[in-house]
């Protein structure tokens, strides 16, 4: 079982993530409580694998620090237990390369108990209120975009996974010109100036799924 980290300023919160981790039947002594970054950092050298459920609002770290952990330990699991976080924050952490679970706090127990037995398979969570945040929010975007045909959109795609623009036209049997037309009109609908910020929409429109892009 892993070693479950709580990096939370509020005792009460402390107190009763503890209680739902002991109902669960985890250990006493595999409950661990971090008071600072570096107490955090030394417990994870300690417990790599751990489970950390962090207070991003209270807690004295930045966003840049959190990555920075996540890389450090990439068999930990990162459990963001907050309120009032920014959309662009949610976004970066919980649709980024570095992927952290979200719960809010005024999550239904049952949510945080999930969130607890996923996280200790290593995997992410975020609880229904943020998914369908996120879900609305993605939607509101996508409808104001201008849409693309089918071609354009694949292009896009093996743009976003990190192809070359003659690696494009050797699988779809097209010559380099023809791409690079394909390209410029992306561009040009986009009202973008380059593929990174063509590949920012891809991600927005869901062209390409955040699991498979590679930031190079």
């Amino acid at each position: 079982m892993r070693h479950l980290i709580l990096a939370d300023n509020q005792a009460i919160t402390r107190l009763g993530v503890k209680y739902l981790a002991l109902e669960a039947g985890r250990e006493l002594s595999s409950i661990k409580e971090a008071v600072g970054l570096q107490e955090l950092s030394m417990m994870l050298s300690s417990y790599p694998d751990s489970v950390v459920i962090i207070d991003y609002t209270l807690f004295d770290c930045t966003a840049d620090q959190l990555w920075i952990l996540k890389e450090r330990f990439p068999q930990s699991v990162f459990v963001l237990f907050s309120d009032a976080l920014s959309e662009s924050f949610i976004r970066r952490m919980v649709l980024g390369s570095i992927q952290f679970s979200l719960l809010f706090k005024d999550s239904d127990v049952h949510e945080v108990a999930a969130c607890l037995d996923e996280a200790e398979q290593g995997r992410q969570y975020i609880c229904m209120k943020a998914k369908s945040w996120l879900y609305e929010k993605e939607r509101d975007v996508v409808s104001d975009m201008p849409q693309l045909t089918m071609t354009e959109k694949e292009v896009l795609r093996s743009l976003a996974l990190g192809k070359t623009t003659k690696e494009i036209a050797a699988e779809r049997f097209l010559s380099v010109y023809t791409v690079m037309t394909h390209r410029k009109n992306i561009f040009r609908k986009l009202n973008v100036n380059n593929a990174q910020e063509a590949i920012r929409y891809a991600l927005r429109a869901g062209i390409v799924n955040v699991a498979e892009y590679c930031i190079w």
